[in-house]
């Protein structure tokens, strides 16, 4: 029987190793928040008017809120329950180590992402909507603490749109080039089995 640490023979059909339906759905969840949160802040940068403004700022914040909540249940499950199947021996060290570490980077601004949009918020000293709740003002106004926010924001914006430019490249140089299952295992439907011709897989951290 075929394992983590074995490797394929040739023209074998297998099913493509996949993470768990929890982690997949967690996954695509993610990113329909964060196109939503992209979008929300595109148009009210460009072009929306003030009663727009108001109403697209209602939903980025709850979007914000959301993820940050999705992204705390996708960090307790992967360390918890979550499925992590084993790289390809195709990919080498470096590969391995450049694919954590933008995994731990993403997890990492969107735990921060959130924070810094509702603190900013905050900083300006008035009650504003959030999800089915209103938030109470809890400072007076500092608007020197409320631009420096609004700066690691939009910064923490950009990196964040930077690993996903980088996470999409890696999942079509997987698919493309190197052609391995990295990407089928994330799909949100399960691939139909396909012949493979062995290849051996690293057990995944």
């Amino acid at each position: 029987m075929d394992d983590a640490r074995s490797s394929g023979h040739a023209d074998v059909v297998k099913t493509p190793r996949r993470f768990d339906a929890v982690t997949v759905g967690l996954h695509w969840a993610t990113a329909v928040l964060i196109l939503g949160m992209f979008a929300s802040a595109l148009l009210m940068a460009f072009g929306a008017g003030q009663d727009q403004a108001a109403t697209l700022l209602y939903f980025h914040r709850s979007l914000g809120v959301a993820t940050w909540i999705v992204a705390i249940c996708r960090l307790g499950w992967r360390l918890s329950f979550g499925f992590l199947p084993p790289f390809p021996e195709t990919m080498s060290k470096l590969q391995q180590w450049l694919a954590k570490a933008s995994e731990y980077g993403l997890y990492a601004i969107l735990l921060i992402q959130p924070l810094t949009g509702l603190a900013q918020s905050f900083t300006r000293g008035k009650p504003f909507p959030l999800l089915a709740w209103e938030a109470p003002s809890v400072m007076s106004r500092d608007k020197v603490l409320t631009d420096l926010i609004e700066k690691i924001h939009g910064v923490s914006a950009l990196v964040l749109l930077a690993l996903i430019g980088l996470h999409i490249l890696a999942a079509l140089f997987h698919r493309l080039v190197l052609k391995d299952e990295v990407l089928q295992s994330m799909l949100p439907w399960k691939p139909s089995p396909h012949k493979d011709i062995g290849v051996n897989h690293t057990v995944r951290e």
